[in-house]
């Protein structure tokens, strides 16, 4: 059977296909494909794998996108979701907050200055958790979650978009495909 004709692998979670083990700047991680969850999911060929995977090996790679990502943890083991405003792609799906690292940025700053940003909060004590590469239709990304356990400051919603604290199982849906292997372990914490 041709590579690019095979299934893709089994789905673990909704909209999230895993796709094996890639070297991403010089560590090993596992590489997911996301797409919405009402739309098909697309095969990602062998070949197209093994190119990813080669633009992956440079350091820092262009084709990687680098995301700070908080889980802000509340009273009684509730955690903050956030849902993606207008105008950007996923709209309307319950995320965690964070965003894209600037140039030169640290884990710790790009955190900091997203939280600021979105939330209107700032984070006293943080640290990292996990990391997650996802490639999404727009974009792959390499997502930091960090454990956010103090923060100062009332939450504004600086971009239109909704928050809810939840706990699991979850209350809100959509959510971004790339949030449930985290969703996973927190329910195993």
């Amino acid at each position: 059977m041709n590579s690019s004709t095979q299934a893709p692998p089994e789905s673990a979670y909704p909209g999230l296909v895993k796709l094996g083990m890639v070297q991403i700047n010089g560590q090993e991680r596992l590489l997911w494909s996301a797409s919405p969850s009402d739309e098909p999911h697309r095969n990602v060929s062998a070949q197209a794998l093994a190119k990813l995977t080669a633009s992956l090996t440079q350091s820092p790679s262009p084709a990687l996108t680098q995301v700070a990502v908080a889980i802000l943890l509340g009273p009684q083991g509730s955690f903050l979701m956030t849902s993606r405003p207008k105008g950007k792609v996923y709209e309307g799906y319950w995320e965690f907050p964070g965003g894209k690292f600037e140039p030169s940025e640290s884990l710790g700053e790009a955190l900091k200055r997203e939280l600021h940003e979105e939330l209107g909060i700032e984070i006293l004590a943080f640290e990292p958790w996990c990391v997650e590469c996802v490639l999404y239709p727009h974009a792959l990304v390499q997502l930091h979650f960090c454990r956010v356990t103090q923060w100062a400051g009332e939450l504004q919603m600086r971009e239109g978009q909704a928050f809810a604290w939840q706990t699991l199982p979850l209350e809100v849906s959509p959510v971004l495909p790339g949030a449930y292997p985290v969703l996973d372990l927190l329910s195993r914490a």
